[in-house]
C-alpha cells in the first residue's frame, strides 16, 4: 500500500513545476512525512497519557497541528473538505504561517537532543518547494492515508524511504554522496559489532545508514530490558552533519526506523579543533564513510596536527581523536590513502599505525559504490595499542558490480567468515608491520597468493603495443589503397 502512495506523490510531484529532481522529491516528502509522523506521534502519547490518568501536553499549537490545517474531519472521522484548505489558501497558510511557526522551535527548545529542537532546525532548513496549493494538497490526501503508529508500519515505511534514498543516490553524484551501500553497512556493523551501552558515532553521517543499521543489528543483539531500550533512544546514537538536505533525510531516516529524537547535529565537523576534543566527547564505536575530495581551504586545516587538503583525510584524523581509547572504529575510504607518498599521507598512516591496532583492510572492487568510479576500502582498527599485523582481505568478484549487479551480502560472506579467525586463503593474506617500510609505511593491497584484480600494465608495455597497432593499421591502409 505505502509503496504506491510514494509512487504516486512522485508522480504529483513530477507535474509540479517547483520540484525537478530525485533529490527535490525526497526533500519535499521529507517534510510532509515528518509532520505526519509528528501527528500521531503527538496522537501516541496523548492515549498514553490518558491510560495513565494523565493529561498530555501538545508540542504544536491547535492551529497548526495536522488534523486542523492538513486533513481536517468530519465528526464521523471522514475528511471535512469544506474546512480543508487547498490552492493559493493552502500555499499561503503553508508557507507564510506554519513554516514561520515550526522555524521558532529552534530557538525556543532546550537542548538539541528533543524532537522540539529537530522541528525547528528542520523547517530552518527548507522550503516548500510545491508550487501548486492544488497538488499539495493531492499529496497531503495521500500521507493522511499513512500510519506511524505500529511497529510493521514504520518498519515498512522506513523501508521505503531507504530505496528512495537509494534511487536518489543513483541519480547523480550528489546524491549518491549520501547513499553508502546497506550490504556493505551491514558488514561493517558485524565486524565492528557494537554492544548496548556503546556510543556510536559518525561525524560524516549523510543520510544515517551507518546510525539507522547498527540500531537494527543492536534492537536484534539480544532481548533488551526497558532501561537498554531507552538507552538505545536517548544515549547511544550520534552523528554530525553539514548538508542541510543530508541532514534532514538522515533526521527522517532515524526517526521511522525508530528513533523519536535522533541526536544528529546539523554542523560542520571539520570547523572544531581536534585538539579542543575532551574525554568526556569521545566514543566507544565510530562507522563512517566521510566525503573525500581536496579543496579544504587552510583555515580549517589549521584545526589539525596533518595539514591537508583531503576531506577524507581530515575526518580520519577526527575519527582517531575522537574515538575513546579501546574503541573500535570501520571506515570507508579510497584505496590510495595506503600508498600515497605525499607526506599528509606517509604522517597519517604513521599515526594510525602508532595509536590504533589496524587489524584488519577490506579491499572492495571497483563498482561496489554505484555511480562512483573510485576504488575503495575499509578501515577496521581499534583505539590505544599499536599495530603488530593486518590482516587483507580482497573482495574478488566474478562479475563486475553496477547499478543491474549491486553488491550485496553473499559477496561479503567470506570476509565476515574468515575474519573472525583471521585465516589465510587465495583471497586473504597476513603482513607484519615490522616487514613494511619504516620510512613511508606503504599499505598496498598487494595479494600474495595470485588472487585480485589484474594488475596495471607497465606504460611502456601499453605504447609498444599502441605502436605495434599502428603499424598494422598503416599495412592495412595501404593495402586498401593499392585495391582502389
Amino acid at each position: 500500500m505505502f509503496e504506491q502512495s510514494f509512487k504516486n506523490i512522485d508522480d504529483i510531484l513530477h507535474r509540479d513545476a517547483g520540484s525537478a529532481t530525485e533529490l527535490d522529491y525526497i526533500e519535499q516528502t521529507s517534510w510532509i512525512l515528518f509532520l505526519k509522523y509528528l501527528d500521531d506521534l503527538e496522537q501516541t502519547k496523548k492515549t498514553e497519557a490518558a491510560l495513565a490518568g494523565k493529561k498530555h501536553e501538545f508540542i504544536i499549537a491547535p492551529q497548526y497541528r495536522w488534523e486542523t490545517w492538513a486533513e481536517p474531519k468530519t465528526a464521523d472521522g471522514r475528511p471535512d473538505h469544506h474546512k480543508a484548505l487547498t490552492g493559493d489558501d493552502l500555499s499561503d497558510f503553508v508557507n507564510n504561517k506554519l513554516f514561520p511557526y515550526l522555524k521558532k522551535f529552534k530557538a525556543e527548545a532546550d537542548r538539541p537532543d528533543t524532537i522540539e529542537y529537530k522541528i525547528g532546525e528542520i523547517f530552518s532548513e527548507l522550503k516548500n518547494k510545491i508550487q501548486s496549493g492544488y497538488r499539495l494538497r493531492e499529496i497531503l490526501d495521500i500521507v493522511d492515508g499513512m500510519r506511524f503508529r505500529t511497529d510493521r508500519e514504520k518498519h515498512e515505511l522506513s523501508h521505503l524511504y531507504e530505496e528512495k534514498i537509494k534511487k536518489m543516490g543513483n541519480a547523480g553524484r550528489n546524491g549518491g554522496e549520501y547513499y553508502t551501500p546497506r550490504p556493505l553497512i551491514k558488514t561493517i556493523v558485524k565486524i565492528v559489532a557494537p554492544k548496548v551501552g556503546d556510543k556510536i558515532y559518525d561525524g560524516a553521517c549523510g543520510s544515517a545508514g551507518f546510525l539507522v543499521e547498527a540500531f537494527d543489528y543492536l534492537k536484534k543483539s539480544k532481548d533488551l530490558s526497558t532501561a537498554e531500550s531507552v538507552k538505545l533512544q536517548k544515549e547511544t546514537f550520534y552523528g554530525k552533519e553539514i548538508k542541510s538536505l543530508a541532514y534532514i533525510i538522515g533526521v527522517m531516516n532515524m526517526i521511522l526506523h525508530g528513533i523519536e529524537a535522533p541526536s544528529i547535529l546539523h554542523t560542520d565537523t571539520l570547523a572544531e579543533n581536534i585538539n579542543d576534543i575532551q574525554e568526556k566527547n569521545r566514543y566507544g564505536i565510530i562507522l563512517a564513510n566521510p566525503p573525500f575530495g581536496a579543496g579544504i581551504g587552510r583555515e580549517i586545516q589549521q584545526n589539525f596536527p596533518i595539514k591537508t587538503g583531503e576531506t577524507a583525510y581530515l575526518f580520519l584524523q577526527h575519527f582517531i581523536k575522537i574515538l575513546k581509547a579501546g574503541g573500535k572504529a570501520g571506515i570507508v575510504i579510497k584505496n590510495t590513502f595506503l600508498s600515497n607518498a605525499d607526506n599528509a599521507s606517509v604522517s597519517l598512516r604513521k599515526l594510525l599505525l602508532e595509536s590504533c591496532n589496524l587489524y584488519t583492510i577490506l579491499d572492495l572492487p571497483g563498482g561496489a559504490f554505484q555511480g562512483a568510479g573510485v576504488k575503495t576500502i575499509v578501515l577496521f582498527f581499534e583505539k590505544g595499542i599499536p599495530t603488530k599485523k593486518i590482516w587483507y582481505y580482497q573482495l574478488n568478484l566474478k562479475r563486475n558490480l553496477g547499478k543491474t549487479e549491486p553488491l550485496n551480502e553473499k559477496d561479503l560472506a567470506e570476509f565476515v567468515e574468515l575474519q573472525k579467525t583471521k585465516a589465510n586463503s587465495k583471497n586473504s593474506w597476513s603482513v607484519n608491520i615490522s616487514d613494511i617500510d619504516q620510512k613511508i609505511f606503504d599499505l598496498s593491497v598487494k595479494n600474495p597468493n595470485g588472487g585480485g584484480e589484474t594488475s596495471l600494465r607497465d606504460p611502456k608495455e601499453i605504447l609498444d603495443e599502441m605502436k605495434k597497432l599502428d603499424g598494422k593499421s598503416e599495412y592495412i591502409l595501404s593495402g586498401i589503397k593499392n585495391m582502389l
